[in-house]
């Protein structure tokens, strides 16, 4: 009876951390340019030590693998933009993350920004920047399997 309710316990929070694993936005996701419409890059969200959640460039798709940022601010200038973090601090708020930041490599502009899934549908991340004035916007990515 003890070796059930081991093997039980066991399937349950095997289970349980699935359906967390499941419900995060790690990953990697396909971005999709506003004006043209066409795939732009894969972005790798990953957990930090902190808990917290990063993004970086992993493969350009619409320029070469070697383009730097020549808009890009501070220390980010001129620096690769595969393996280049754009997205800090996102941190998780009930069924949503908040509170992070985006980095725009075409403007060198940063966004506070938000992502979650709509519809639970978990092979689409809806990526919220938001400007210091009150205007935002929204774009959707794509989970690349």
């Amino acid at each position: 009876m003890t070796k059930k309710l081991l093997f039980s316990l066991n399937l349950v929070l095997f289970s349980a951390a699935a359906v967390i694993a499941q419900s995060s936005p790690a990953g990697v996701w396909k971005t999709i340019d506003d004006e043209t419409g066409e795939a732009k890059s894969h972005v790798e969200i990953y957990k930090t030590d902190d808990g917290s959640y990063e993004g970086k460039i992993v493969r350009l798709l619409l320029s070469p693998q070697d383009k730097k940022c020549a808009e890009c601010p501070g220390d980010r200038k001129d620096k690769k933009l595969v393996g280049m973090v754009i997205l800090e601090d996102l941190k998780r708020s009930e069924d949503y993350w908040k509170k992070g930041e985006i980095l725009d490599p075409e403007s060198g502009s940063t966004y506070r920004c938000s992502v979650w899934f709509e519809n639970g549908n978990k092979d689409e991340l809806k990526l919220r920047g938001y400007h210091w004035t009150g205007l935002y916007r929204t774009q959707t990515w794509y989970r690349v399997k």
